[in-house]
């Protein structure tokens, strides 16, 4: 006899998660480990394995199976799992191959281009190449936008966002620009009078890497299940039973790489902390990349830039660089340089008040360029308009840290950039609902980190995807994402 419907469906998912599984620690290996002359090779097998990957995803027989599993006798916890199959189903077979293949094709140009390009400020050179990523993208956003009822942006939104709009987004954001460009000033203003003393000297890699490690310990990152190790650029990747975690180290500074270490624990914590039952099911994953980004924010931002947690590290970089001036180490001076604002055009290396500015900027381009009331070659000056209306720099003719800065535009991955504030504002949200039951400062200031991630673990990681992101924020905190909670954690931090 014939298993049941849903459970062939689960069958067919945990195999393709042994795919994606393989991918993700070759991904890894590729970035921190493989000697640069496997590199070809290597693309070329994983092209391969993305193929496989591809084909079970849109595999014919999954549709008369959604079908059949439709009546059979499922409990709620199925009912969710067999919504994101389909969800991701439709999101896999929605669009015709040879686009797929056509906008791989001109996003790798588009992107091996601009790596020189950027450098070079070269906007007509990129434009070229951007021209055909747009228009490839535009097309798929009218057929994901058709199938799904939904406009344009919104369905390239809904990659990222499920059930996010950017009607919701505009209000959203526009209530954020009412307060947020003055907000900044003020704290420009207050901070122009105090004195700070930046980390010079030389921060030998082996001890950052143990303060790191220590730090890692603090935030209970499960070893056993990951590791942590040197990329170019820091990502958080693997799979929930074995996350890689990586992080770049100057021996000149060791701000930045500290606190990117608890960014992106934040972002392994939650990869461990999901459901191990649901285990390679589509309703076993984290629920969107809004509140993925909400649990690395909650780590580096609410708990990792708090006094209490400002004043351990200021003790276990004290023990680490034995060699450094301690009055670079104390807490007021490390509170100091993990809370500076400064107006800048680069969004990576954005301070927390100014960076909203930098993800609005580019979340209000791309809406228009998807929904097609903006021309591409139009961006440059809008994007120099908007920057002098949030942050009051101008990018005239200044391509490379204007609209060039970013990758994610090169391959088309528009809709990606809300995630980003969403994140920050659901963090806020989180945090302030958490302080409703838990002293938090305190538990934090006593080295006791356990009910924080409790709270975090039974309201948000152990709910992967069996709500939709609304449903999960409403549980956790008893209303939908509301701004005000971002807005006071950011006047009560910097005022």
């Amino acid at each position: 006899m014939s298993k049941p419907a849903y459970q062939q469906l689960c069958d067919h998912y945990q195999k393709l998660d042994h795919f994606n599984h393989l991918a993700a620690i070759c991904g890894w290996d590729q970035a921190t480990m493989m000697p640069s002359g496997g590199n070809q090779v290597r693309s070329e097998a994983m092209a391969t394995l993305s193929l496989q990957i591809h084909e079970l995803a849109t595999a014919p027989l999954l549709a008369e199976l959604f079908d059949k599993a439709q009546d059979e006798s499922l409990d709620v916890e199925q009912h969710a799992s067999l919504r994101e199959m389909q969800r991701h189903w439709r999101q896999a077979t929605v669009l015709p191959a040879d686009l797929v293949k056509a906008k791989s094709l001109a996003g790798s140009k588009c992107e091996h281009a601009w790596r020189e390009q950027r450098p070079n400020n070269d906007w007509e050179g990129f434009e070229k190449n951007w021209a055909e990523v747009v228009r490839l993208s535009q097309q798929e956003a009218q057929i994901r936008a058709e199938a799904a009822g939904l406009s344009p942006y919104d369905a390239m939104l809904e990659l990222y966002e499920p059930g996010v709009t950017s009607s919701e987004l505009d209000t959203l954001f526009s209530e954020v620009k009412q307060w947020l460009p003055p907000l900044i000033d003020q704290v420009i203003d207050k901070q122009a009078s105090e004195s700070l003393i930046q980390p010079t000297g030389r921060f030998p890699v082996a001890q950052q890497k143990a303060l790191g490690l220590e730090v890692m310990e603090t935030l209970q990152f499960d070893f056993s299940h990951g590791r942590l190790d040197e990329s170019v650029h820091p990502f958080c990747g693997g799979v929930k039973s074995d996350v890689r975690l990586t992080t770049r180290y100057h021996d000149s500074d060791f701000v930045q790489s500290l606190m990117g270490i608890v960014h992106e624990t934040g972002h392994a914590r939650y990869e461990q902390g999901l459901p191990h039952h649901l285990s390679g099911l589509p309703v076993g994953e984290a629920r969107s990349m809004g509140i993925h980004e909400s649990q690395s924010l909650f780590f580096e931002m609410q708990l990792g830039r708090s006094e209490p947690f400002i004043a351990m590290l200021s003790k276990l970089a004290n023990k680490h660089f034995v060699d450094t001036p301690a009055k670079v180490l104390t807490q007021d001076n490390f509170h100091k340089l993990y809370t500076r604002v400064k107006k800048d055009f680069i969004r990576v290396d954005a301070d927390e008040l100014t960076y909203p500015a930098h993800v609005i900027l580019r979340y209000e381009i791309e809406r228009d360029l998807m929904n097609g009331t903006l021309d591409h070659r139009d961006v440059p000056e809008l994007w120099d308009s908007k920057m002098q209306q949030y942050l009051g720099l101008s990018t005239k003719g200044n391509f490379k840290n204007g609209c060039m800065q970013d990758i994610h535009w090169t391959d088309g991955a528009f809709g990606y950039f809300p995630s980003y504030t969403l994140g920050a504002m659901y963090a806020a949200q989180f945090m302030a609902a958490m302080k409703q039951q838990l002293d938090v400062e305190g538990l934090v200031a006593k080295g006791e980190m356990t009910p924080i991630f409790d709270w975090l673990s039974s309201n948000v990681w152990e709910k992967a995807s069996l709500l939709s992101t609304g449903e999960l924020v409403q549980q956790a905190t008893g209303e939908k994402l509301n701004a005000r909670y971002f807005q006071q954690h950011l006047r009560e931090r910097y005022l």
